[in-house]
């Protein structure tokens, strides 16, 4: 398929018909291997392995430079700050997430930081007035985060996230080393998941321990933070993450759980 059907297909298919084409969890006899050298492992331990071991030169980092997101970075700049980072700029971001990119790139050293943002003629179709966060909030995740990331990671064999078990139901029992389907069902992308065994305390412990830049609206109470529009303050006592799409029941944006059921998390 060359690139111009490709983003044909993309302008034509919805979120809805687009979660038949998305990977489930799977296992393979390379992932078993995986398990058994470096299921042991994790933080930069496993990130040095996954690096310079398992994918040398085939894995990027996807990060949203949010409010947790300077852990997993910063163990990457101790690992090898030549890796490449994903950023989706989903043109919906705070003005705070951008300077802090910006910042923490110096700051860290990573040499490699790539934007992605939505495609500028399927933006036109689907959202040509930019509402569509309003209208339809699963649709505009994958027009502004699952697109652009999916075209991203092609010709990576990994990827690295930053999710943890404990941020949402769905995430509980995952991983730290993971693979997904591909389009054809057989075993594709590797998933890589550094904190998944770490907790709240755990990673403020890290930040502090290592006098890292804190993302500037966490004292303002944004305790998750995604894009503008779909983020609100946390109020006391109440889960971190209920500041994202506060009033629904939608927690993820779909760009890590199978089917597109709706995940930041990065």
């Amino acid at each position: 398929m060359t690139a111009v059907q490709a983003t044909a297909n993309d302008v034509a298919a919805t979120p809805v018909q687009r979660r038949a084409m998305d990977s489930e969890t799977v296992t393979s006899a390379r992932l078993e291997r995986l398990h058994r050298d470096f299921g042991h492992l994790d933080g930069a331990d496993l990130l040095d392995a996954m690096v310079h071991q398992a994918f040398p030169g085939k894995i990027a980092m996807v990060s949203s430079f949010g409010s947790e997101a300077v852990v997993l970075l910063h163990l990457l700049s101790q690992v090898n700050p030549t890796v490449p980072v994903l950023f989706l700029n989903t043109g919906k971001l705070f003005g705070e997430t951008l300077r802090y990119r910006d910042r923490l790139q110096e700051k860290l050293g990573l040499t490699d930081v790539r934007s992605l943002g939505p495609d500028p003629r399927i933006e036109a179709v689907r959202d040509p007035k930019g509402d569509l966060w309003a209208r339809n909030a699963d649709a505009c995740c994958d027009l502004r985060k699952v697109l652009p990331l999916a075209h991203g990671l092609e010709g990576f064999e990994a990827s690295i996230t930053g999710r943890k078990q404990f941020q949402t139901g769905a995430r509980a029992a995952m991983q730290t080393i993971e693979q997904e389907a591909g389009a054809d069902g057989t075993p594709g992308r590797f998933k890589i998941n550094p904190l998944a065994n770490w907790n709240l305390d755990d990673l403020k412990t890290y930040i502090e321990d290592h006098k890292l830049p804190r993302h500037p609206l966490v004292k303002d109470g944004y305790l998750s933070i995604g894009c503008m529009p779909c983020t609100d303050r946390v109020k006391e006592g109440d889960d971190y993450r209920s500041g994202r799409w506060a009033g629904t029941d939608k927690d993820e944006c779909g760009i890590h759980v199978p089917g597109h059921v709706d995940g930041d998390g990065i």
